[in-house]
């Protein structure tokens, strides 16, 4: 069965066609520039069968995106989808689980796409324009907020009025749960560990978004990240954990303009903030030890305290771990950053192996040295696989499989 997973930005399309049940990529590609007009022409670059072309046109909706992605596709028929899935960051409380599109969850679909306002609404809409255009095509949707689903009350639970958070919907619900379920599934296949028996820390550190998942017995049990993404460690350009007397601080110094303050908050704190200069680790971290520049040094040091803070406590709240996860692009291609992560940890079990941690190794990787309780992974994300697999799933489970 081909699938098609999207990966919608909100001024960007990424998409990968893949075979399964077998895993196996048939052709991918971006569409860049997907809105109202900039400077330069909307560009789709796509690749299949090793072959890579790119192709410039005006795109001025997510629709049009999608409509051209098709049009690329159909000239193979070796190539053409008989499934879509997508992905959505935010299912509230009324999806726990993944669905198949019809036309009751594409209305509670409506009615969460404001919990993640940069996200959800360009998605809702590519949804809605695959439906109008192949009507006749299985659409799922995979939450990133699913596989958090699990996380028990007295960790999801804000300790506010409970009527009010009842009635609002404030509650923890976590974030990165398609990443963090498919490098949990890799790591219990790689250490031959039923799924349902794994105990990990799952860090997902990317260049941009960032956060650590508690899992215990094969689920999430906490997540860094809270009712929305901005909760937790700090990031490329969000802040991370603040004291909410801040938060009112602001708003009162902005008039009451809360949307600038939420902006601020996303998009120019973090790293940047901190730094005044880049939002990516990578350039902060060769001048952590502030001898070029302080503030460089000093922003570095702030991100990966929040890291190793959550990790010692995740470390206590898995029960004796089976191993710490290091993925995405930080996780996965910086050693000095899980060097500096998992330094002083002995107590705990945890012993990273120097050599191995810098020696580049394929990935999926054990960096723990051989005395090591807690084994130290480094696994490549897959997260259209992972709403492939979904997708599969989903479909198979409904029997709704395409002949």
């Amino acid at each position: 069965m081909r699938i098609i997973v999207f990966n919608c930005g909100s001024s960007s399309l990424k998409y990968r066609l893949i075979d399964m049940p077998g895993e196996t990529e048939l052709a991918a590609g971006e569409a860049e520039r997907v809105g109202p007009k900039t400077a330069l022409p909307g560009c789709i670059h796509h690749q299949a069968w090793g072959q890579k072309e790119d192709h410039t046109l005006d795109m001025p909706d997510h629709g049009a995106a999608f409509a051209a992605v098709m049009k690329l596709l159909e000239r193979d028929s070796h190539l053409v989808p008989e499934v879509i899935g997508h992905r959505m960051v935010h299912g509230g409380a009324i999806f726990k689980e993944h669905v198949i599109v019809d036309e009751a969850a594409f209305a509670h679909l409506e009615e969460v796409q404001d919990l993640a306002p940069i996200h959800n609404p360009p998605a809702l809409r590519l949804l809605a324009a695959c439906r109008q255009l192949y009507p006749k095509l299985p659409e799922t949707v995979v939450f990133d907020t699913a596989f958090h689903s699990t996380i028990p009350p007295a960790a999801r639970t804000y300790a506010l009025p409970a009527k009010l958070a009842r009635t609002h919907g404030y509650r923890k619900y976590g974030f990165h749960g398609t990443s963090h379920q498919y490098v949990a599934q890799e790591a219990a296949e790689f250490l031959g560990i039923p799924m349902a028996e794994l105990r990990a820390v799952s860090c997902h550190l990317g260049s941009g978004g960032a956060s650590l998942c508690a899992i215990l017995n094969g689920k999430s049990v906490d997540n860094t990240m809270g009712y929305s993404p901005l909760q937790g460690l700090v990031m490329s350009t969000r802040s991370g954990d603040l004291d909410p007397a801040i938060a009112l601080g602001l708003v009162a110094r902005a008039q009451g303009d809360s949307r600038a303050v939420e902006s601020m908050l996303n998009r120019r704190s973090g790293l940047l903030g901190l730094s005044g200069v880049s939002a990516d680790i990578r350039d902060l971290f060769a001048t952590a030890d502030g001898v070029q520049d302080e503030t460089m040094g000093r922003a570095a040091q702030v991100y990966l305290w929040r890291i190793r803070k959550y990790l010692g406590a995740y470390l206590l709240v898995t029960e004796r771990p089976h191993c710490i996860i290091f993925t995405d692009t930080i996780g996965e291609k910086m050693p000095a950053v899980r060097w500096a992560v998992t330094a002083g940890l002995e107590a705990l079990g945890v012993v990273l192996d120097p050599v191995k941690n810098t020696a580049g190794l394929p990935l999926p990787v054990d960096l723990a040295a051989a005395a090591s309780r807690v084994r130290v992974l480094a696994i490549a994300t897959n997260e259209e696989v992972a709403i492939a697999r979904a997708s599969f799933a989903l479909l198979a489970n409904a029997e709704r499989l395409p002949s």
